[in-house]
């Protein structure tokens, strides 16, 4: 069966990974003021914060044009591939996961899987990646399917704004009101559930958080049953010398595992602000099986 595979630009997929692996990558707008960019491709983060620190307007993030998503799946339809897989950031930050929903029931022809991260960022590439990895060796629609719902459940993360006001403002966060403390110097942790971003701890100041997310990191890990087998992820924007003490935990912790390093995307960063920083871990796609 010919699978086509598409993800969005949260994922940070490089241009490189997306060719090698015949990965197609939608881009997130967004919106500032009344001119929109394309997430990586018009603007990036760190010319995001800058705009922001010049005064520019809270942005705020869409969804790939309906149009688009139509003439895109019409293509590969006409390609000839017999079913389309998209793996989306997660339907509690994004419309998008329920849009693809919405076309593929519309449209059956497309024979389209829409599969909900339930997260996002490179955690979400990961994913992607192990997709394409089984399209690759030729693994059946239903056994891909399968095993992307097992892998997502091994997907955890933890993560920590420098200040919930962008959060607050762009209503990405449930529980915002109980946790907002900038002007005390709190540092919310904050988590995936069901797909939302919930916060649930505040401590002040960002090195006490950093050592409670630490702990948290340590004693989560360590009950996995396929804790010799992960990746780790640290994810940030604009903050190099926690990215460095956060490289040196791992390493000294987690020695031989994985780790990659990567930033938020534009439109991930939007709502999380600069500075913030998270650390995330899934099962090694390298160290599983993905040919049947």
């Amino acid at each position: 069966m010919k699978i086509a595979l598409v993800t969005d630009s949260t994922s940070v997929i490089t241009k490189q990974e997306a060719k090698d692996n015949n990965i197609i990558v939608l881009p997130i707008p967004i919106i500032i003021g009344n001119k929109e960019y394309l997430e990586n491709i018009d603007i990036t983060s760190e010319q995001l914060f800058e705009m922001q620190k010049n005064g520019a307007d809270f942005p705020k993030t869409s969804q790939p044009s309906m149009g688009d998503l139509i003439s895109l799946f019409e293509r590969l339809h006409y390609d000839g591939y017999e079913a389309i897989i998209a793996i989306t950031l997660s339907s509690g930050i994004s419309g998008f996961y329920h849009t693809l929903c919405n076309i593929s029931k519309n449209n059956p022809k497309y024979n389209l899987h829409a599969i909900d991260t339930k997260m996002t960022v490179r955690l979400q590439g990961e994913l992607t990646l192990a997709a394409a990895k089984m399209i690759k060796n030729g693994v059946d629609l239903d056994t891909i399917l399968k095993r992307l719902e097992e892998i997502r459940g091994t997907i955890d993360e933890i993560f920590v704004p420098n200040d919930l006001q962008n959060l607050k403002r762009g209503g990405r966060l449930s529980n915002a009101e109980a946790f907002i403390g900038s002007m005390l110097n709190i540092k919310p942790l904050l988590t995936f559930k069901d797909g939302n971003i919930v916060a649930f701890d505040k401590i002040r100041s960002m090195k006490r958080a950093f050592t409670k997310m630490q702990q948290l990191i340590l004693s989560k890990i360590a009950t996995l049953p396929y804790k010799d087998k992960i990746k780790l992820f640290i994810i940030d924007s604009n903050d190099s010398s926690q990215v460095e003490e956060a490289k040196v935990f791992l390493k000294e912790n987690f020695p031989g595992q994985n780790i990659s390093i990567t930033k938020f995307s534009p439109g991930i960063a939007t709502h999380l602000g600069e500075k913030s920083f998270a650390i995330g871990w899934m099962i090694d796609i390298d160290k599983i099986d993905l040919t049947k």
